[in-house]
């Protein structure tokens, strides 16, 4: 068999398991109406837009101002070429926006999570992750099991009795990494800050929080996780997030915390030294992003203020949505055919919201997740949850 004809049957096989991804085309800017290929204009509940603000004039202005001032790219990477001074001014905002001492920006949060172990961790570390961690995590922390023959442990989903296990068992370490999701992305539950850190403390330990869906979403002004548990500028925390979601949704990720952690991960984390920086694009809306949030903090409050609603109605209809104060509601449905079954006729209605099922998450918890913005108003989540009534009703799920 050739090698084309092999991929070929492979994906024939994916298909056949309900897990073949088809992308859907959207003729406008994310938001959360849209104009999709083929389906005219449809309900997003499946963006990561939180705040709306991928199509804020403001931040889509400072993009285009940007370009006009430093080009389309750096053309090479920021210690040979030069940095613009456009990416100092995004990783200063940054900073004081999640309560750290110094930033660093990366293409995507994967590479700033695939920046963090390797570099930080030898053959006498540990890093311990949540057993429900993001891929990037888990794909940092295998990279660095490869490269610098670290440790690595996995403790119960924030089962914190089964973390300080761990830590007993990393006594003799040299540096013990705790490595956890703020807001996990497919069950919408926040990480045990206050309980980590806590053990952290007790057995010397360093916290890492990838914030990603937490940045923007989190406390009252959207810092993060940090400030939803009152923990905002804790020095022995260090915060990896995105400017991919609610930051403007268009690309780029990074690590925050002292300034000597930034300043060595600028001297040894290959992602960045061998990666061109940011588009200057990306930099002038990402930091228009961080300033919008901080002028218009009533943002955050509609966005939990949505996501209670949506919540509380599917629940009225009779759906299950887990449990949460997070704007990701999972709708649990069972099997993978149902998740994905439900999800087409949903799409079918004008809503577009995505199922899931295994391997990305365990069996008979297949679901489709829905995800709030604070652009969404109370007509589009009624116009959302009259099409649930619907499909449901017509599968027989309520």
């Amino acid at each position: 068999m050739s090698f084309a004809a092999r991929l070929a049957s492979e994906l024939d096989q994916f298909k056949r398991d309900g897990v073949y991804k088809r992308l859907n085309y959207l003729a406008s800017p994310q938001a959360a109406r849209v104009r999709m290929e083929g389906r005219g204009d449809v309900v997003i509940l499946s963006s990561n837009n939180y705040l709306g603000l991928c199509s804020v004039p403001e931040v889509v202005e400072a993009g285009k101002r940007a370009l006009d001032q430093y080009g389309a790219g750096t053309g090479s990477v920021r210690f040979i070429c030069g940095t613009f001074t456009i990416h100092r001014e995004l990783e200063a905002a940054l900073a004081r926006f999640v309560g750290c001492e110094s930033s660093l920006t990366y293409v995507s949060c994967w590479n700033a999570n695939e920046g963090l172990c390797p570099t930080l961790l030898g053959e006498q570390d540990i890093v311990i992750s949540d057993q429900l961690n993001h891929a990037s995590i888990i794909d940092s922390i295998r990279l660095a099991k490869t490269i610098t023959k670290c440790q690595t442990a996995v403790y119960r989903h924030s089962d914190m009795a089964d973390l300080e296990e761990r830590l007993k068992a990393a006594r003799d370490c040299r540096l013990r990494l705790i490595f956890s999701d703020g807001i996990f992305s497919m069950e919408g539950d926040i990480a045990k800050l206050p309980d980590i850190a806590a053990l952290a403390r007790k057995y010397d330990a360093v916290v890492a929080i990838d914030d990603s869906h937490a940045t923007g979403v989190l406390g009252q002004t959207g810092r993060g996780t940090a400030e939803h548990f009152r923990m905002l500028g804790e020095v022995d925390i260090i915060i990896t997030s995105t400017l991919g979601k609610a930051l403007g949704g268009a690309a780029g990720g990074f690590t925050a915390g002292p300034a000597a952690l930034t300043d060595y991960l600028t001297q040894r984390s290959r992602p960045q030294l061998f990666s061109n920086a940011l588009p200057p694009t990306v930099a002038g809306s990402a930091l228009a992003a961080v300033r919008y949030v901080e002028q218009h903090p009533e943002l955050v409050r509609r966005l939990h203020e949505n996501a209670r609603y949506f919540r509380a109605q599917l629940t009225a209809l009779g759906f299950k949505p887990l449990e949460g104060e997070t704007p990701i509601v999972p709708v649990i449905l069972g099997e993978t055919a149902q998740a994905i079954q439900m999800s087409e006729r949903l799409l079918g209605e004008g809503v577009f919201v995505t199922g899931f099922g295994y391997p990305v998450v365990p069996q008979g918890q297949a679901r489709v997740r829905c995800q709030l913005s604070a652009g969404h108003t109370r007509d589009d989540l009624d116009f959302a949850l009259q099409a649930f009534r619907r499909v449901g009703a017509k599968l027989g799920l309520i």
